[in-house]
């Protein structure tokens, strides 16, 4: 029976005094103040072997019980969680699904509150996010359909130096073809590690980058010397809209778990650069991807069958388009005028075609600007 509601400590050692002076029976006393004779007893018996500390309230929560998780299944979850550090419940529970699918695992949510409990996770604090951009992109389809491009952004080496990393990811398996440790952001630094991809897993009919240097200018065309030599390649450069780079959303994740292999920064740039392939290995052959039923990218990617060739090949433009190359400072004549198109594509050759909307150039099987009717100025080609 319960105690009568005021503090119940305080009722405790009022009984336990009105016990000890033995003026009424201890039936009648148990009457007295609500509780039955077992109750009585029992918190005598506490006072005799504790004192007052005995009349405190104990927890009811029993020491076992058959949901319990395992202590060595909750030692296994603690341990990998302290080797990795950066990964959630539900990879945890992947892996070690993988390397021990003979026990019988916990759910993801069990294993957070053991981590809860291990002082191993805290709470995330949500971010807003803007909406996704309603234009559209390539949807990949297959790997090697689109790769992504990007720059991570510039950390301090120990030494001092700069590193600014170049990271290029299959967008359909989130295969991390690349990560550099580049010291900038120019186009001789990211074009031998591309072409070092390229020569390792094959073309991608797709390049998807933002606006920034080395991948886009501001010209009419949006080309520079870097997309120039993609399309020569036979891929079409594809460009997110500026400010939404939500639009290569799996390359900035991608970016975000990378930093485990950026903080602290290396002392040197060879060993930075040893840390990223360390880290690309790993992300590709090890990590549990939660979009990809918890699998390793490498469970889903293939080398592209479309082989970087030994020569470039020239463009093989139709017979009625007439062909122009580019000069040196980006124009060409046409009409008996001369116009400009982009110092990229100094030393190429561009055809013209006549349209309605005016003249069309083509760059291989890429359409690159509209020409006026009088052929004076180049206009981006408009979406659509």
């Amino acid at each position: 029976m319960p105690w009568r509601e005021r503090c119940a400590m305080d009722e405790r050692i009022r009984f336990m005094g009105d016990w000890l002076g033995g003026e009424v029976s201890r039936t009648e006393l148990c009457e007295l103040y609500g509780i039955s004779r077992k109750t009585g007893y029992k918190w005598a018996e506490r006072y005799e072997a504790a004192g007052i500390a005995g009349l405190a309230e104990r927890s009811r929560a029993p020491l076992d019980h058959g949901r319990a998780t395992a202590a060595d299944l909750v030692e296994k979850i603690v341990d990998l969680r302290r080797a990795r550090p950066t990964w959630g419940p539900r990879k945890i529970m992947a892996k070690l699904g993988m390397l021990h699918p003979d026990l019988a695992w916990p759910s993801h949510s069990t294993a957070h509150e053991i981590l809860k409990r291990a002082g191993l996770v805290s709470g995330r604090r949500l971010r807003r996010r803007p909406p996704p951009y309603p234009g559209v992109l390539t949807a990949a389809q297959e790997p090697n359909h689109v790769w992504a491009v990007d720059h991570k952004g510039w950390i301090v080496l120990g030494d001092g130096g700069r590193c600014e990393p170049l990271t290029l990811a299959d967008t359909y398996s989130r295969f991390l073809l690349a990560a550099s440790a580049g010291s900038s952001i120019r186009a001789d630094q990211a074009k031998p590690v591309m072409e070092r991809a390229f020569r390792t897993y094959g073309l991608p009919r797709v390049i998807r980058s933002d606006n920034g240097q080395p991948f886009a200018s501001t010209g009419a065309t949006g080309l520079t010397r870097l997309s120039v030599w993609w399309i020569k390649l036979g891929i079409h450069p594809e460009r997110i809209t500026p400010g939404r780079p939500q639009q290569n959303g799996r390359l900035e994740r991608l970016h975000r778990t990378l930093l485990e292999a950026m903080r602290p920064a290396a002392r040197t740039r060879t060993a930075q650069a040893r840390r990223l392939d360390a880290f690309r290995h790993d992300y590709n052959h090890e990590r549990p991807h939660q979009a990809l039923g918890q699998t390793p990218p490498a469970n889903f990617y293939a080398p592209s069958p479309r082989q970087m060739p030994s020569r470039l090949a020239d463009p093989d433009y139709p017979a009625g388009m007439i062909t122009r190359r580019v000069r040196p400072n980006g124009e060409i004549r046409l009409r008996g005028a001369s116009v400009h198109i982009s110092s990229a594509l100094a030393g190429e050759g561009v055809g013209v075609e006549q349209t309605e909307q005016g003249w069309c150039v083509w760059f291989y099987q890429e359409p690159i600007g509209l020409l006026d009717h009088r052929g004076q100025k180049l206009s981006p080609i408009q979406p659509g």
